[in-house]
């Protein structure tokens, strides 16, 4: 590859993107293919700092504009340090959320900020006219996804359930926000259903990215 690819994985909580993502890495190393694995928040070593303050606590702890921003700083950092050096090498850099999330969290889901238009501005201010190639969004019902996201942070004995406390009304409109930017930018967006089994949905995404990088 000449240059490299950005793909982001997406979806509400306990969708089983960040599962997906790494069998995808595996799958994509046994091809010969040179992988970075990223995640928003937290990839940089201010972002892990960053993320805790967005992760863990209480739901209603900032507001939306102080959460958003705080979001955006996170997303420069990872673009400068890790994701623009890794694709000027020719990497193919996976992404667990990239800016589909804050729009689906931050407009969609918590329905406090009036434009849309203060994300795009932000995004442009820290992007510019960036993309990524392709985004695998992992799409499922809101109460089994945090059936599952519950259950895995009890296991994991995590605290980063902030997100997770908002109630059921959010996570709807969070589903419904990402269906609908998958539905304005379709040449991009592979929408999957995250009620299949691991292995069907590996399946399906290892085909999906064939046919669209070597058809």
């Amino acid at each position: 590859m000449k240059q490299g690819l950005f793909i982001t994985f997406e979806g509400g909580e306990g969708s089983g993107k960040s599962t997906q993502l790494e069998l995808f890495a595996a799958y994509l190393r046994t091809e010969g293919y040179d992988v970075v694995i990223t995640r928003e928040p937290g990839s940089t070593s201010v972002g892990k700092e960053i993320r805790r303050l967005l992760v863990e606590g209480t739901k209603d702890k900032f507001d939306e504009i102080t959460e958003t921003l705080l979001f955006y700083a996170d997303r420069r950092l990872n673009l400068t340090q890790i994701v623009w050096p890794a694709l000027a090498e020719g990497k193919i850099v996976l992404s667990d959320r990239f800016n589909d999330s804050t729009i689906a969290y931050q407009y969609y889901g918590a329905n406090k900020l009036a434009d849309r238009q203060i994300l795009d501005t932000l995004y442009n201010t820290v992007a510019g006219s960036f993309k990524p190639d392709l985004t695998f969004l992992l799409d499922i019902d809101a109460h089994i996804g945090l059936a599952r996201s519950f259950r895995k942070a009890e296991t994991m004995s995590t605290k980063e359930i902030r997100f997770e406390q908002a109630e059921i009304s959010f996570h709807e409109r969070l589903r419904n926000g990402y269906l609908e930017l998958a539905k304005q930018e379709p040449e991009r967006f592979y929408v999957i259903s995250g009620d299949k089994t691991k292995d069907a949905i590996q399946h399906e995404i290892q085909q999906a990215f064939k046919q669209k990088f070597h058809p």
